[in-house]
């Protein structure tokens, strides 16, 4: 009973007391630095304590265990698996504060320099699927697993599985060949060839999600996507020329008329919220002659694609009272009709 005390219980009262200590030690670093994170202006560190934090806790056990058993009395045969599953635990924790920080800084990198990449989904999870992969066969080669005939079993299998999922790699593919390409981005505005159009969510393994603008969501398989054509109103530029049709009756006089237009259009640029005074808007007759009237075209340009339904409601408001105010009458459908009278018949 002597020998089971000294071998067992004792070091397990080590080991638990170390960790013990070393959670608490942890709990008043982290405290420490959040309020010196807090300090800061750059969000990096943040970012780095928030990945840490749960790794943290694996690596106060093993250190725990390691103690626990530096200070029994083992046969070197349980210590030797003993150390070997500590080692794992070290290897995983890392490997997985590895793949949150590297997803983590990738993200806030990209969103920071507003370059062209997506953050989405499926980008994310690419990335920490690689360190993951990484730290799998670090772990299988430091338990002496020998890689290549597991990369050979894959490789059969994986050809089974690749026949009985070819819808899911097929989205897949096609998620990634849309990542690449850029053609659809997160934040996007798009169109669909079937008439939905709105806002890009993400883009996932296996869908994309598109929000639309009475906030409603579409979910359409990459595969599809990929397939479709596709509107993008953010492509090459967000600011797009909006064309507003006007039509008066043909007693109008167009050189007034087009000044009234300019006129009401180059005062609504500082007022109006997504209208754009560069270039300047413009007047046009087109298409021209109508059945019962003169149509023009007001061409301006607003910031983005979703503004038009503002800037066109404020447009046609303030023109409607200038033309009320010039005495400019919007034209009435005219049909002009003959008769033709028919002879009687004699007999």
């Amino acid at each position: 009973m002597d020998i089971n005390i000294k071998q067992i219980f004792i070091p397990a009262i080590t080991a638990v007391a170390s960790v013990s200590v070393l959670l608490i030690i942890r709990g008043l670093s982290f405290r420490l630095l959040h309020r010196w994170a807090e300090k800061t202006e750059t969000k990096l560190d943040d970012i780095i304590i928030t990945a840490l934090r749960i790794p943290s806790v694996y690596w106060c056990v093993a250190i725990g265990l390691y103690i626990g058993i530096a200070t029994s009395e083992l046969s070197a045969r349980y210590v030797f698996y003993l150390s070997r599953t500590i080692y794992v635990i070290v290897i995983l924790s890392i490997t997985i504060a590895a793949a949150n920080l590297a997803g983590k800084i990738f993200k806030n990198y990209v969103q920071k320099s507003n370059l062209p990449i997506p953050t989405t989904g499926l980008a994310y999870g690419i990335l920490k699927g690689t360190i993951l992969a990484l730290g799998l066969l670090i772990i299988l080669s430091f338990l002496g697993i020998s890689i290549t005939p597991l990369i050979t079993a894959l490789g059969v299998g994986g050809l089974a599985v690749a026949l009985a999922l070819q819808d899911t790699l097929a989205n897949l593919f096609a998620g990634i060949h849309i990542l690449v390409e850029k053609s659809v981005r997160v934040g996007d505005f798009i169109r669909l060839e079937t008439g939905q159009e709105g806002y890009v969510e993400d883009i996932t393994w296996r869908t994309t999600r598109i929000k639309m603008l009475p906030n409603n969501m579409v979910v359409i398989p990459n595969n599809k996507l990929a397939q479709s054509i596709v509107t993008n109103y953010y492509l090459p530029e967000k600011k797009m020329f909006l064309h507003i049709p006007v039509s008066v009756g043909y007693n109008s006089d167009i050189d007034n008329l087009e000044r009234i237009l300019t006129e009401e259009a180059k005062k609504a640029v500082e007022e109006v919220p997504g209208l754009l005074g560069d270039p300047a808007p413009v007047v046009r007759f087109i298409p021209g002659f109508g059945e019962s009237s003169l149509d023009f075209t007001l061409v301006c340009q607003i910031s983005e694609y979703s503004a038009q339904v503002a800037v066109q409601h404020e447009l046609r408001k303030r023109i409607f009272k200038r033309f009320k105010a010039e005495g400019i009458e919007f034209p009435l459908p005219q049909r002009t009709v003959y008769l033709k009278a028919e002879k009687s018949l004699q007999q």
